[in-house]
Protein backbone atom coordinates (compact mmCIF):
# COMPACT_ATOMS: atom_id res chain seq x y z
CA UNK A 1 0.00 0.00 0.00
CA UNK A 2 1.16 3.45 -0.87
CA UNK A 3 2.31 5.80 2.39
CA UNK A 4 -0.54 8.59 0.75
CA UNK A 5 -3.23 5.94 0.90
CA UNK A 6 -2.26 5.04 4.84
CA UNK A 7 -2.26 8.69 5.09
CA UNK A 8 -5.78 9.15 3.73
CA UNK A 9 -7.23 6.23 5.32
CA UNK A 10 -5.87 7.40 9.37
CA UNK A 11 -7.19 10.88 8.04
CA UNK A 12 -10.58 9.23 7.59
CA UNK A 13 -10.38 7.20 10.56
CA UNK A 14 -9.69 10.71 12.12
CA UNK A 15 -12.53 12.43 11.18
CA UNK A 16 -14.74 9.46 11.19
CA UNK A 17 -14.04 9.54 15.42
CA UNK A 18 -14.34 13.17 15.64
CA UNK A 19 -17.43 13.26 13.68
CA UNK A 20 -19.05 10.72 15.79
CA UNK A 21 -17.96 12.06 19.23
CA UNK A 22 -19.46 15.36 18.27
CA UNK A 23 -22.66 13.64 16.81
CA UNK A 24 -23.04 12.20 20.63
CA UNK A 25 -22.07 15.59 22.54
CA UNK A 26 -18.53 14.54 23.62
CA UNK A 27 -19.46 11.06 25.27
CA UNK A 28 -17.26 8.28 24.03
CA UNK A 29 -19.65 5.62 25.42
CA UNK A 30 -22.18 7.20 22.91
CA UNK A 31 -20.51 7.74 19.64
CA UNK A 32 -19.43 3.91 20.54
CA UNK A 33 -22.67 3.13 20.20
CA UNK A 34 -23.60 5.12 17.07
CA UNK A 35 -20.41 3.63 15.44
CA UNK A 36 -21.62 0.28 15.87
CA UNK A 37 -25.35 1.16 14.84
CA UNK A 38 -24.00 2.15 11.76
CA UNK A 39 -22.01 -0.46 11.07
CA UNK A 40 -24.38 -2.85 11.64
CA UNK A 41 -26.39 -1.68 8.95
CA UNK A 42 -23.94 -0.82 6.72
CA UNK A 43 -23.23 -4.68 7.17
CA UNK A 44 -26.43 -5.42 6.77
CA UNK A 45 -26.31 -3.43 3.47
CA UNK A 46 -23.40 -5.02 2.26
CA UNK A 47 -24.68 -8.79 3.38
CA UNK A 48 -27.94 -8.28 0.58
CA UNK A 49 -25.93 -6.47 -2.02
CA UNK A 50 -22.74 -9.26 -1.74
CA UNK A 51 -23.72 -12.14 -0.74
CA UNK A 52 -20.18 -13.71 -1.07
CA UNK A 53 -18.31 -11.32 1.08
CA UNK A 54 -20.03 -10.96 4.55
CA UNK A 55 -16.81 -12.32 6.35
CA UNK A 56 -14.42 -9.86 4.28
CA UNK A 57 -16.81 -7.04 5.25
CA UNK A 58 -17.22 -8.23 8.80
CA UNK A 59 -13.04 -8.30 9.29
CA UNK A 60 -13.06 -4.72 7.65
CA UNK A 61 -15.61 -3.31 10.47
CA UNK A 62 -14.16 -4.50 13.10
CA UNK A 63 -10.60 -3.49 12.43
CA UNK A 64 -11.86 0.49 10.97
CA UNK A 65 -14.26 0.01 14.30
CA UNK A 66 -11.16 -0.46 16.55
CA UNK A 67 -9.06 2.53 14.96
CA UNK A 68 -11.90 4.86 15.74
CA UNK A 69 -12.48 3.88 19.32
CA UNK A 70 -8.96 4.09 19.79
CA UNK A 71 -8.84 7.28 18.26
CA UNK A 72 -12.06 8.65 20.33
CA UNK A 73 -10.59 7.51 23.18
CA UNK A 74 -7.12 9.46 22.36
CA UNK A 75 -9.37 12.62 21.86
CA UNK A 76 -11.21 12.11 25.00
CA UNK A 77 -8.02 12.43 26.77
CA UNK A 78 -6.88 15.30 24.99
CA UNK A 79 -9.99 17.25 25.67
CA UNK A 80 -10.40 16.10 29.73
CA UNK A 81 -6.72 16.92 29.79
CA UNK A 82 -7.56 20.15 28.14
CA UNK A 83 -10.41 20.99 30.66
CA UNK A 84 -8.23 20.44 33.59
CA UNK A 85 -6.13 23.02 32.56
CA UNK A 86 -8.60 25.08 32.42
CA UNK A 87 -9.58 24.54 35.78
CA UNK A 88 -6.65 24.80 37.54
CA UNK A 89 -6.37 28.02 35.22
CA UNK A 90 -9.94 29.00 36.80
CA UNK A 91 -8.92 28.11 40.35
CA UNK A 92 -5.96 30.55 40.42
CA UNK A 93 -7.99 33.34 39.07
CA UNK A 94 -10.32 32.72 41.65
CA UNK A 95 -7.63 32.86 44.42
CA UNK A 96 -6.12 35.93 43.02
CA UNK A 97 -9.62 37.74 43.19
CA UNK A 98 -10.15 36.58 46.19
CA UNK A 99 -6.74 37.88 47.95
CA UNK A 100 -7.46 40.99 46.35
CA UNK A 101 -10.72 41.18 47.87
CA UNK A 102 -9.34 40.27 50.75
CA UNK A 103 -6.79 43.20 50.57
CA UNK A 104 -9.31 45.91 49.55
CA UNK A 105 -11.40 45.11 52.25
CA UNK A 106 -9.14 45.31 54.69
CA UNK A 107 -7.80 48.68 53.43
CA UNK A 108 -11.23 49.78 52.93
CA UNK A 109 -11.34 49.32 56.41
CA UNK A 110 -8.78 51.29 57.95
CA UNK A 111 -9.74 54.21 55.84
CA UNK A 112 -13.28 53.94 57.46
CA UNK A 113 -12.01 53.26 60.90
CA UNK A 114 -9.28 56.50 60.54
CA UNK A 115 -12.47 58.75 59.18
CA UNK A 116 -14.70 57.75 61.79
CA UNK A 117 -11.82 58.54 64.32
CA UNK A 118 -11.46 62.16 62.79
CA UNK A 119 -14.95 62.41 63.10
CA UNK A 120 -15.15 61.18 67.03
CA UNK A 121 -12.45 63.77 67.14
CA UNK A 122 -14.53 66.78 65.65
CA UNK A 123 -17.16 66.04 67.62
CA UNK A 124 -15.65 65.61 70.96
CA UNK A 125 -14.04 68.18 70.72
CA UNK A 126 -17.09 70.76 69.74
CA UNK A 127 -18.83 69.06 72.60
CA UNK A 128 -15.98 70.34 75.07
CA UNK A 129 -15.81 73.86 73.51
CA UNK A 130 -19.76 74.25 73.65
CA UNK A 131 -19.73 72.73 77.32
CA UNK A 132 -17.34 75.76 77.92
CA UNK A 133 -19.66 78.17 76.35
CA UNK A 134 -22.31 77.32 77.76
CA UNK A 135 -20.75 76.85 81.29
CA UNK A 136 -19.66 80.47 81.41
CA UNK A 137 -23.23 81.65 80.74
CA UNK A 138 -24.30 79.93 84.13
CA UNK A 139 -20.95 80.40 85.80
Amino acid sequence: MSRKFLGYTGLAAVGGGVYYLYSAGGDPKLAEKKLEHDAARASAKIRGEFPGREKEAKKAGEEGYETIRSKAQELSKDAKAEADKAAAKFDSYRADAARKLDDTRRETGKELNSAVDTFDKKVTEGASKSKSWLGSWFG
